[in-house]
């Protein structure tokens, strides 16, 4: 079974979104993370469409696939990281951060991408667990509605210390919304050997069936630190295995969004690392996408 390597604009903020799409091209990268934000694909400037028809017509060119991300920091609120959030207490700031979902699907779609991903926010100070998750599930509901209608999945990842924070808060999730279709799930690699009771690899096999996005760098046990390959303690080879053995044909996604000042160097670092270990594996790279 192959995997599909792709690298995240979070970590190459320092390039323009043309330049940082030839370099990935360049080093081999199946596709890219497209995190919308600010220096990139700004989701909240005039002229979406037609920006966006550019960067689909860039993508084609270089015979990248796509994933839509949406955990640019302040690309809502200038002063407050990720604020506001899909639990925010104010009905009017959730409903910012579900409009900002929504249009997220719609360029996933005119892009092709396989996938959009979001989280769930941190719960915010005097909220009961019970209020957020209603929150969630509300504020949600629109996006999926939207999602379904475009053919595109949205992808929710377990975030540490957020509201949804396990493989199974995301269960949890799946159960309060009645097991939607277009709910999938973004397996994060370096989340699962952060905080999951089950190890990586055995995360990848309980997480399979919803599997729509994978993000992956190094980590370490109890810190959510990204770090590059090599510099934390997971064994790659037996993940990407378990990974290539469920089918999963979508991007495997670097993410390194703290490292942009060496992104060139670190994508072409991690390409290399991937590489090496899906061989060792016994997995190839590159194929379809799903």
């Amino acid at each position: 079974m192959t995997l599909r390597f792709g690298y995240g604009t979070n970590g190459l903020t320092d390039l323009r979104l043309d330049d940082a799409l030839g370099l990935l091209a360049d080093l081999g990268y199946d596709g890219v993370g497209l995190t919308l934000d600010h220096m990139h694909l700004d989701p909240m400037a005039p002229d979406l469409a037609a920006r966006t028809r550019r960067v689909a017509g860039r993508l084609a060119d270089l015979g990248l696939g796509v994933t839509i991300e949406t955990g640019a920091r302040y690309v809502l609120d200038p002063r407050r990281k990720h604020g506001p959030s899909l639990l925010d207490p104010d009905p009017e700031a959730r409903a910012a951060r579900t409009a900002l979902l929504v249009r997220a699907v719609d360029v996933a779609a005119e892009l092709g991408a396989h996938a959009v991903h979001c989280f769930s926010g941190i719960t915010p100070p005097d909220t009961g667990t019970d209020t957020a998750w209603e929150r969630l599930t509300e504020a949600l509901t629109p996006v999926l509605d939207a999602a379904g209608a475009a053919g595109v999945p949205v992808a929710i990842e377990p975030e540490p210390g957020h509201l949804l924070a396990t493989l199974q808060d995301f269960h949890r999730l799946r159960t309060l919304l009645g097991d939607p279709g277009p709910l999938g799930l973004t397996l994060d690699i370096g989340h699962c050997q952060c905080l999951e009771p089950a190890p990586p690899v055995e995360c990848v096999k309980e997480a399979a069936p919803w599997l729509c996005h994978v993000q992956i760098e190094d980590m370490r046990r109890g810190t959510h630190e990204h770090l590059p390959f090599g510099e934390g303690e997971i064994d790659f080879p037996p993940v990407l295995e378990a990974l290539a053995a469920t089918g999963y044909s979508g991007l495997t996604v670097v993410e390194l969004p703290r490292h942009s000042h060496a992104g060139p160097e670190l994508a072409r670092q991690s390409i290399d690392f991937l590489r090496a270990a899906a061989g060792t594996a016994g997995t190839t790279n590159g194929g379809a996408p799903c």
